[in-house]
């Protein structure tokens, strides 16, 4: 099972990406799941999302406590929330950064960065103020990680963006290919 943990913030779009993840995984033929975690949250609060995928039937219910891997939709948030708690060993960490890689110190942890945020802009999915990155995610998170291919991504992609699918998918094919890793 493969386990994946998304952290934004309310109206940025986790949920959101969680989901897409799950229904392109389920398209490649995985047993799916994706959740939110929800308080008091509101626009601007820090939010969390998770997606589960197997090639055999998930029968676990739970919030994910060890990720295989974390995405952080606004990197903000690696100021206020530990992002990479319960990580596990050798995890991935997906950041929205216009830094390398090698400048963030997650342990073991593999980390990869794309400047989501230029890239949302540049397809016009928010505003510079408030830009709408998680489709930009999905296309780092499937160059980073491997398990679900673009192919699935963009017609997931296609299929649910609440607005504006082709420049969602453009914004996840270019993330994919401006990821950066260690």
């Amino acid at each position: 099972m493969y386990e994946v943990r998304f952290h934004g913030r309310g109206g940025q779009g986790a949920v959101t990406a969680a989901n897409i993840l799950a229904i392109a995984a389920f398209k490649e033929g995985k047993d799916v799941q994706a959740f939110p975690m929800f308080g008091v949250e509101r626009r601007g609060a820090p939010v969390q999302a998770f997606a589960r995928m197997d090639e055999k039937p998930i029968d676990i219910k739970t919030q994910i406590y060890e990720p295989d891997c974390v995405v952080v939709l606004d990197p903000t948030l690696l100021e206020v929330v530990d992002v990479i708690k319960g990580l596990k060993p050798g995890g991935k960490v997906i950041l929205n950064s216009m830094k390398e890689p090698g400048e963030f110190d997650f342990g073991d942890a593999q980390v990869f960065t794309v400047d989501a945020t230029t890239i949302a802009v540049d397809n016009h999915l928010g505003s510079r103020t408030n830009p709408i990155v998680n489709t930009a995610v999905l296309g780092a998170y499937s160059r980073a990680v491997g398990n679900v291919g673009m192919d699935a991504i963009s017609e997931a992609i296609k299929e649910n963006a609440p607005i504006k699918p082709d420049e969602n998918v453009k914004a996840a094919s270019d993330a994919n290919q401006k990821t950066k890793g260690v």
